[in-house]
């Protein structure tokens, strides 16, 4: 039975927004001015206050970066190669670590955020290696270029990173996880996200708010 677009809409706007309060605790406060109303067929429309309107460029930067994942499994897909891939995790930690000390951010707020993008894209991964070993139909015929692929995952890594040192205020304010939360769903919506990828979306910024 297939899903009404709006029955869609909901389960994704609640996978979101239920992983990014998870990750925050539970414990949601409402920014000044009223929460933020966010539905699942129609995001919030009204615009965040200052700071927390840099954190739509979070989210944004982050599903793009998640969107990579795809080809990552596509380049794997029936190599044997492992999914986890810890000397390259390594390098990119080591590499925004730095990054964000040049930009005079907290490098390590900025690696335990990186930590998160670098789970939720083998969430995604391993989530498609399982689709397609399901249905092999939908398996990938190409293979993609893993070293093109790792060189605009670097660029985005870099434009991650000086997001992250422009909203240290957004992150760490009360508000943070519900308008994180509403940037999320409204990024979803405009990318169709299927379940898979809000659940990644969501990995992806769990630690983002909390400074």
């Amino acid at each position: 039975m297939q899903l009404t677009s709006s029955l869609r809409r909901t389960l994704l706007a609640g996978a979101t927004a239920a992983a990014l309060f998870a990750g925050a605790g539970g414990a949601v406060a409402a920014p000044r001015g009223g929460a933020p109303a966010a539905t699942a067929g129609a995001p919030a429309a009204r615009t965040a206050p200052a700071p927390y309107d840099r954190l739509r460029s979070l989210a944004a930067l982050s599903e793009e970066r998640l969107a990579t994942a795809d080809a990552v499994a596509a380049a794997k897909w029936g190599t044997g190669s492992p999914i986890d891939d810890p000397v390259r995790e390594r390098e990119v930690l080591d590499a925004v670590s730095q990054q964000a000390r040049r930009l005079g951010a907290d490098p390590e707020a900025t690696v335990r955020i990186f930590r998160d993008q670098i789970e939720a894209n083998k969430v995604v991964q391993r989530g498609l290696h399982r689709r397609w070993a399901a249905d092999p139909s939908q398996a990938p015929t190409g293979r993609p270029d893993l070293a093109r692929v790792r060189k605009e995952i670097n660029r985005l890594n870099g434009e991650l990173v000086r997001a992250i040192a422009v909203s240290p205020q957004a992150r760490s304010g009360s508000g943070c996880v519900p308008w994180l939360a509403v940037s999320a769903v409204r990024v979803g919506h405009r990318h169709h996200l299927d379940v898979l990828h809000a659940v990644g979306l969501a990995r992806s910024l769990r630690s983002v708010c909390g400074g």
